[in-house]
């Protein structure tokens, strides 16, 4: 059995009955639990919510994610607190800064990221980090905010050891995606193979990042078997020993029954 971490399932990526599709498909590939991503908007957030209520292997996060930070206003901050008390809604994400895009202006992205921790320490959730061209700002506001507090995840890690090993002094594991599998990823697949065993997590964040050899096509939770295998293979061990550990990692860090 292998976990997707963090997949977005929302109608945008898989419209009209894509999405029951890609979950069969999964699920015939050995995927066979699923945490799903919603942030873009109160809509995303509803169908990441709905898709979790659907299917008891699919769990859900809500989250302002930094693209879309200057959308945050009072009555988006309310859908959120409504959500995180839902049972089905495992983590506040995902939340942190990209300075890849700016979509947002940074000073907003920084502001809004502070919030997100702050209202995942009052609501007792853990965090699910994007953090683009800002290791240092990442690190220094999950220090001062005091996320060691409730953790959470890297998700699709992209940075060095050195940022790993801050990353995991702060009580948040780290997520693996297609990108391991790059050959140009030498940094991450270091990390990939030193890290903790049980500090890893797998991920596809379909629809985005297909892992060699599907490269450059639209990604979905049942390409994970390609990133596993490369992570398995870097780290000298078998799929099944990688798969009980991951596995049990997700269940683990969100919480689930």
């Amino acid at each position: 059995m292998w976990f997707d971490s963090h997949c977005h399932l929302d109608s945008q990526y898989f419209p009209g009955d894509a999405q029951a599709a890609a979950l069969e498909r999964a699920r015939a590939a050995g995927v066979e639990g699923f945490v799903c991503i919603g942030v873009g908007g109160a809509a995303a957030m509803r169908e990441a919510v709905a898709a979790a209520e659907s299917d008891p292997a699919v769990w859900a996060t809500v989250g302002v994610h930094p693209h879309d930070a200057t959308s945050l206003d009072a009555p988006l901050e309310a859908l959120l607190r409504e959500y995180l008390a839902h049972p089905r809604v495992k983590a506040l994400g995902e939340v942190g800064l990209d300075h890849h895009y700016d979509h947002s202006p940074r000073d907003v992205q920084r502001e809004v990221f502070a919030r997100m921790i702050a209202l995942a320490r009052e609501t007792r959730k853990p965090l699910v980090i994007h953090t683009r061209e800002a290791p240092l700002e990442t690190l220094e506001l999950l220090t001062s905010e005091d996320a060691r507090e409730v953790g959470g995840v890297i998700h699709c890690f992209s940075e060095d050891r050195a940022f790993a090993e801050r990353a995991l002094d702060l009580g948040f594991d780290l997520s693996f995606s297609g990108i391991v599998t790059f050959k140009s990823a030498r940094a991450i697949q270091e990390v990939a193979a030193w890290a903790p065993l049980e500090r890893i997590l797998l991920e596809t964040d379909s629809p985005y990042l297909a892992p060699v050899p599907v490269r450059g096509k639209p990604c979905e939770p049942s390409l994970l078997v390609h990133t596993a295998a490369r992570v398995a293979e870097l780290r000298g061990i078998s799929l099944q020993e990688l798969s009980q550990h991951t596995t049990a990692n997700t269940r683990r860090r969100f919480d689930l029954a």
